[in-house]
């Protein structure tokens, strides 16, 4: 097993490669793949060198999940191969729904809103998930594989505790009793243009944009800058996700969503329905691994990439080792 620091060492020189090939719009040089062997996941007949492309996105707990399925894929005797790291939602769906790539972990969520179409989420996670496994499948012939994960990876808006106080915020309603000139957001690219993103919660809580939060309020950063941002006062609130680790790290707290704004995140694998049909066996593979993921698990697992700075692939890997799934 390598030590922590050849991890780091890895992820040090593989980081100047993976930009360089992403500039010249190359595919990624994400399909690192370490080497493990079956431990509760045993080879499947019906997967027996079938070759099944995995995507993710590229921030880090889709990366950590993107491993786990190509690792459990590999040790179930698939023929994996790694496509990890798509720029963003958009791009990560289309290679799935356009046949490029097979199979990838998305939120219920996301599905529901960006995805689909739909307004209103449902309260309920599993009338949630039932409702988008039902919706996707009819329409875009995309299945989804229960049980979801049992976590919720929902969008938050975030504070330092200091700005908490001074103004009185503990709900995103509280919003509105900042001064025009305080509503500043630290946001990333996509939050700006999602319909679940900062303009449909700021409608949702009676706050308009451009009058009541003037379009230079926002400060657009990558995801991974958002948290220092708050932290260093360039804004007063930030995009967040509830299973980040760095919320804590940076002296953050995540305000209520009261009016229920943000729908449910509870990620399961989706799959093209002719591959899920070919290969029946994926949902008893992947039913092994989601109830595994709790939001404990995942804020641990993303603090060993982001605030211990180790590799996605081998903290996979490491996981499923603890937990049996291999060796």
């Amino acid at each position: 097993m390598p030590s922590l620091v050849s991890r780091r060492t890895l992820a040090a020189v593989l980081t100047p490669v993976l930009l360089a090939l992403g500039a010249c719009g190359l595919k990624p040089a994400s399909a690192f793949i370490p080497a493990v062997e079956p431990g509760s996941i045993r080879p499947i007949p019906g997967l027996r060198d079938a070759r099944i492309r995995v995507s993710s996105k590229e921030f880090t707990e889709q990366l950590i999940l993107g491993k786990i399925a190509v690792l459990a894929l590999k040790a179930a005797g698939a023929d994996v191969v790694d496509h990890t790291g798509a720029q963003g939602s958009v791009t990560f769906r289309k290679s799935i729904t356009g046949g490029e790539n097979d199979l990838g972990w998305e939120y219920t969520g996301t599905a529901w809103i960006t995805y689909l179409g739909r307004e209103d989420p449902l309260i309920d996670p599993r009338a949630q998930f039932d409702a988008v496994r039902d919706l996707d499948l009819r329409k875009n012939k995309i299945a989804w594989l229960a049980p979801p994960a049992p976590y919720n990876n929902t969008y938050a808006l975030a504070v330092k505790v200091e700005a908490q106080r001074k103004y009185g915020l503990r709900d995103l309603a509280d919003i509105a009793k900042l001064p025009t000139g305080q509503r500043t957001f630290c946001i990333a690219p996509e939050f700006l243009a999602r319909n679940d993103g900062i303009r449909g919660m700021l409608k949702a809580y009676g706050i308009p944009y451009g009058s009541g939060v003037p379009a230079r309020n926002f400060r657009v950063m990558t995801e991974g800058v958002i948290y220092q941002g708050v932290s260093d006062n360039r804004c007063v609130l930030g995009e967040v996700t509830s299973t980040d680790a760095r919320i804590e790290a940076n002296g953050l707290t995540v305000l209520t969503d009261s009016r229920h704004f943000f729908p449910n995140y509870n990620p399961a694998i989706m799959v093209r329905e002719r591959v899920l049909r070919e290969h029946p066996e994926l949902t008893a593979l992947f039913a092994r691994i989601s109830p595994k993921l709790t939001t404990g698990t995942m804020r641990d697992l993303n603090s060993k990439v982001d605030m211990d700075g180790e590799d996605p692939a081998f903290v996979a890997r490491d996981w499923m080792r603890a937990q049996g799934l291999v060796k």
